[in-house]
């Protein structure tokens, strides 16, 4: 049994979150951003990065937040009921850079269910993607703008993000899966 990894601790994370944040700010110099992240830990970083990026510009940056419950394609044949949160979208997407923010991106499906709700509340100038985690396996033409680490796994792996905000620790661990990851993702 392989045992689990701690891949980035809390400063790391922090340095990593200031890096995207900068790399937001320089990449769009002349495009009202907004920063949006995916329940559950995605909206949690987006909270850090936003907080980030209005310091960087001197000025409060808006944030949302989705929930891809019903966006999802295999909603409807999981298992168990989704957990749904609300989403607050409460700033004008249209013509904006909308910065997606979301801890691992592993085959894509979840930030396409996103960026599919993100349009049912407007037409941005263009969406990009900022990502703590990136692990490979993409199943759908999905490529993120902004990583904070790559990390090739295996389908036997689980990269697991904890948030002190939920977790009580900020962490990124590697471990095998506890069940096969084609049916979590």
């Amino acid at each position: 049994m392989q045992a689990t990894t701690v891949v980035l601790d809390r400063d790391d994370i922090r340095r990593t979150l200031v890096r995207i944040a900068h790399e937001i700010v320089e990449k769009n110099p002349d495009h009202p951003v907004a920063i949006v992240g995916i329940h559950r830990r995605g909206a949690i970083l987006a909270q850090r990065i936003h907080a980030l990026t209005s310091e960087l510009l001197e000025t409060d940056v808006p944030l949302g937040d989705v929930d891809i419950a019903f966006y999802r394609d295999d909603y409807q044949s999981r298992p168990s009921a989704p957990v749904v949160h609300s989403t607050h979208l409460e700033f004008p997407i249209d013509g904006r850079t909308i910065v997606i923010v979301d801890d691992v991106l592993y085959t894509g499906r979840t930030v396409r269910s996103a960026i599919d709700e993100i349009f049912d509340y407007g037409r941005p100038a263009r969406i990009q993607l900022a990502v703590l985690v990136d692990r490979g396996h993409r199943e759908v033409p999905i490529r993120p703008d902004y990583v904070g680490k790559n990390l090739p796994t295996s389908h036997d792996e689980r990269v697991n993000v904890r948030v002190a905000e939920v977790d009580g620790v900020d962490e990124v661990t590697i471990g095998p899966a506890t069940k096969p990851e084609r049916e979590a993702a």
